[in-house]
């Protein structure tokens, strides 16, 4: 056994994960809300995963309708140390064609209609999101992916816009202009949220479509966003498997384990013992200093 926990929030296209023992869907009661989902818990080899399919088994949520602070607060409480999120995207560079799997390093955040924050009037904090993502596990995705048999690249800035339409040709230009690599729906405010809570975060974001800004392809199609996504489904079960089988021995400690620290201003006897309550969970360790 080992003391990783590996949380896994699976997207479009990715409703199941193959190969858990002693599997069971449980469900997992937040301040929050309600989660997309029941968690999946298993094992694979000694390593201990929680699943979560990020819009609902069926796909029954849309980018917008998903509730954030629900799922992390659910994976903190069933006591996951890292999240690994797996997204389907679209491509703004000519050089990751559809099936290439980006794990990215920064994100821009253009959603403006989701609840951003575990923290709010009673109780602030303000953690760092200069490097998003937690580099080891992100390099450990990375591997996995590769000895999956998939296409990997490393590094690349993932736009997350609000969905649930498209984007125009026009901003998928803008967007090429800012230097983007890929754009979703669903990265942000996710990774800021498992940053609150403490727990390195990573992304392999699945290439489907270019998007619309590439002239010589037909606009971004669902139908063909399902096709890239099945063939993909495979390689990224095959992904978990791998990166559970290299979560071995202690898992060594991260700076994000202990970020809010240095995050949370309110002075203790000024902090609302509504949301302290609320915070059990995701911010309880620092809490409680």
């Amino acid at each position: 056994m080992t003391d990783w926990v590996l949380g896994v929030i699976g997207g479009s296209g990715l409703y199941e994960i193959d190969g858990l023992e002693d599997r069971r869907w449980t469900r997992v009661q937040t301040p929050f809300g309600d989660p997309s989902d029941d968690l999946l818990v298993g094992f694979i080899g000694g390593v201990k995963l929680v699943f979560l399919p990020r819009h609902g088994r069926g796909h029954r949520l849309s980018p917008t309708d998903l509730n954030f602070r629900a799922n992390i607060d659910a994976l903190k409480r069933a006591g996951c140390t890292d999240v690994l999120s797996i997204s389907a995207v679209g491509s703004l560079k000519e050089e990751l064609p559809p099936g290439t799997f980006v794990v990215v390093d920064q994100f821009i955040d253009r959603t403006f209609a989701r609840a951003k924050s575990f923290f709010g009037a009673g109780l602030a904090a303000h953690v760092s999101m200069a490097h998003p993502v937690c580099p080891r596990l992100s390099g450990l995705a990375a591997e996995s992916a590769r000895s999956a048999g998939a296409a990997v690249v490393e590094g690349g800035t993932y736009l997350v816009m609000e969905g649930p339409q498209f984007s125009t040709k026009a901003e998928s230009e803008l967007y090429r202009s800012w230097g983007c690599d890929v754009i979703g729906m669903t990265n942000m405010p996710e990774a800021k949220l498992a940053r609150e809570a403490e727990m390195p975060y990573a992304t392999v974001a699945m290439v489907t479509d270019y998007d619309c800004w590439r002239e010589d392809t037909a606009h971004v199609e669902v139908a063909e966003i399902i096709a890239c996504l099945t063939a993909n489904a495979a390689l990224a079960k095959t992904l978990v498997g791998n990166l559970a089988g290299r979560l071995t021995g202690p898992r060594p400690p991260s700076p994000i384990d202990t970020c809010l620290d240095q995050a949370i201003i309110t002075a203790p006897d000024a902090r609302d013992p509504g949301m302290v309550r609320q915070l059990d969970a995701v911010a309880g360790r620092a809490l409680r200093r």
